[in-house]
């Protein structure tokens, strides 16, 4: 399935969600989607944003370690299934791929400060912060291979390559 339209369905699963462990499900499973999208552009994509893209794939990698799966299956919120990435076959549109990663990363941010502020489970305010945290580092390498492609593009427009 295309970026694009797993991304739509994050988003959408995002906004459905309504229980704190639903809300840090939901973010597992965009850092999940950053990884596999960095991991695909890193090997498919434009040679020059391959580095960015690695380092994409490390952060969603990192994002994912921060969340207590087990924590939240024990809430009965996260079934033991492949995340929603591994359903990826390609970035059609690699703009519009990393914008609506980017959208919903910041989504995701939003989500887990209102659970962090609504919590009174020291642990979950705390995984809600590394959450935070790791969400805002991938977002952070997404921005930087957005700039690269802005780059990219305005010297070839301008005939230096």
């Amino acid at each position: 399935m295309d970026a694009v339209r797993l991304i739509a369905a994050g988003r959408h699963a995002l906004a459905q969600s309504g229980a704190a462990m639903d809300i840090v499900g939901e973010a597992w499973q965009a850092q999940a989607l950053a990884q596999g999208m960095g991991g695909w552009l890193a090997v498919t994509g434009p040679p020059e944003l391959r580095a960015e893209a690695r380092g994409l794939g490390e952060a969603g990698t990192r994002g994912c370690g921060v969340i207590d799966r087990a924590a939240v299956r024990g809430e009965g919120r996260m079934p033991d299934y492949p995340p929603r990435a591994a359903q990826l076959t390609e970035v059609a549109d690699v703009r519009q791929g990393l914008l609506g990663l980017q959208a919903l990363l910041g989504d995701v941010g939003i989500a887990l400060v209102g659970v962090a502020c609504a919590t009174d489970d020291e642990g979950l305010y705390w995984q809600c912060m590394e959450s935070i945290d790791a969400a805002d580092e991938t977002s952070d390498r997404v921005r930087a291979i957005l700039r690269r492609m802005t780059v990219r593009e305005r010297g070839s427009a301008s005939g230096v390559v």
